[in-house]
């Protein structure tokens, strides 16, 4: 089942991500909340990075396995998983972004969203 509206609150699941990319050792987990904005794509925006690309691959695998697993959620859609550089998982109401650090430093997703509510979360 891909998350909707209609399925498992986009909240609760945001929740679980966190954790999930946390107890893999994500680097400054970001949840940007735009449920509130006008014209937004998604509910979230969970942004983080990994050191190296392995972990980075390991991060976006275990993220997709989990949620399969434990809660019956697929992704709709999965780009940048052969460059590792960024890897973009797509659950239709919440967007998630694995960087890089260096690519996340370029990118500077959260700053274009300077209206939205932003935590930041650590692995320690």
């Amino acid at each position: 089942m891909t998350l909707t509206k209609k399925s498992k609150q986009s909240g609760e699941v945001v929740k679980m991500a966190r954790e999930l990319l946390l107890d893999k050792k994500a680097k400054n987990v970001a949840v940007i909340n735009l449920k509130d904005l006008e014209n937004s794509i998604c509910d979230y925006f969970i942004v983080t990075h990994g050191t190296s690309d392995r972990h980075v691959q390991g991060l976006a695998e275990n993220l997709v396995d989990e949620l399969e697993e434990k809660e019956d959620i697929s992704p709709w859609h999965v780009e940048g998983k052969n460059s590792s550089d960024w890897i973009l998982i797509d659950y239709a109401d919440i967007v998630v972004h694995i960087f890089r650090e260096e690519m996340r430093d370029f990118y500077k997703i959260e700053e274009l969203w300077a209206d939205a509510e932003i935590e930041y979360y650590n692995e320690d």
